[in-house]
């Protein structure tokens, strides 16, 4: 077993990937590599035996057996080597994901022949797909979920193609390189300090925060310093954590969230501060702006807006 496995990294070095060109990568003969499995080095022992016993004892119905089984595990390997053979892969990147939790990335198979595939699957690192089957010139979709250990453009790369039908002897193998992506989003800091209203604020004549300041507007994640009065008890009751109740005034709000105003030990706390803000004034339908070295991003509201936040701050110190 020890040998078998130096002997497959040896060939997972020295392996051809399928290129990708615009999104495609089509599997060719040259690109297929297959071995043996442990079961079916096992087997292989096992016919040996019976070659030799056969020979020794001079049993002819035994070495007909044995030669019938050894043609059966040869075309057995055959499909085996045929079940990648002339498939398209292509790839796609799913939604952005927050840094700690598991990017999803979709690889379509399509079947450009007219022979079913079995039992296919796809591998890369330790995330492994579930086996899927693709009907005559059909297709079909797998899923691969990749843990995220930090920001930025997480790239899925080269992924293993492999099949072990139809005996499970042998383990037929491809290397596709792919171009999907996918944006990791810095991990939000549980609570973060409220970043004060902009002082360009506009208040009435009355010095109120405007019309409709009592008129109630949604529940928002609680913060240190929040009023007690404020928090929806039943909510919490219904063990959904403390929230936050918001009125008219709170809408009408424009914050900058500046990185000059925090004070964080290191870059990515920073970040995961900004992270939550970000997150908070979203939910709570701010207008807000965001403030990084080298980069303001203006004020703004909505999903978009909340994204490009999010964007900035993935990709800060990343070029």
């Amino acid at each position: 077993m020890k040998l078998l496995k130096r002997l497959r990294r040896g060939l997972a070095g020295l392996a051809r990937s399928v290129p990708s060109e615009q999104g495609k990568a089509l599997i060719c003969s040259r690109c297929i590599y297959i071995l043996p499995t442990g079961a079916g080095i096992v087997f292989g022992a096992i016919l040996l035996l019976m070659l030799l016993g056969s020979l020794n004892y001079q049993n002819n119905l035994g070495l007909l057996f044995t030669f019938l089984t050894a043609s059966i595990v040869l075309v057995a390997m055959h499909h085996t080597w045929f079940n990648l053979l002339g498939i398209a892969v292509y790839s796609r990147g799913g939604a952005p994901v927050f840094c700690g939790e598991h990017a999803v990335f979709s690889i379509d198979l399509v079947n450009v022949n007219k022979q079913g595939r079995i039992n296919l699957t796809a591998v890369r690192g330790s995330a492994i797909s579930r086996p899927r089957d693709i009907e005559p010139s059909g297709e079909a979709t797998m899923q691969l979920r990749l843990a995220t250990t930090h920001r930025g453009e997480l790239r899925l790369g080269r992924i293993r193609l492999e099949t072990r039908y139809p005996l499970g002897l042998f383990r037929a193998w491809c290397y596709v390189m792919t171009e999907a992506e996918t944006t990791v989003y810095p991990h939000p800091a549980e609570h973060s300090p409220s970043p004060p209203p902009s002082p360009t604020y506009r208040q009435s004549a009355n010095g109120d925060r405007g019309v409709g300041a009592d008129d109630f507007l949604g529940l928002r994640s609680y913060r240190t310093g929040d009023s007690p009065r404020r928090l929806d008890w039943k909510a919490y009751g219904r063990e959904q954590g403390l929230l936050v109740k918001q009125f008219g005034g709170d809408r009408a709000d424009h914050i900058w969230l500046d990185w000059n105003r925090l004070s964080a030990a290191d870059t990515e706390t920073c970040l995961s501060l900004l992270c939550r803000q970000v997150l908070d004034a979203a939910l709570a339908q701010q207008t807000f702006g965001l403030r990084l070295p080298g980069q303001e991003i203006t004020m703004g509201q909505g999903d978009g807006h909340k994204h490009r936040c999010l964007q900035a701050l993935s990709h800060f110190g990343h070029g």
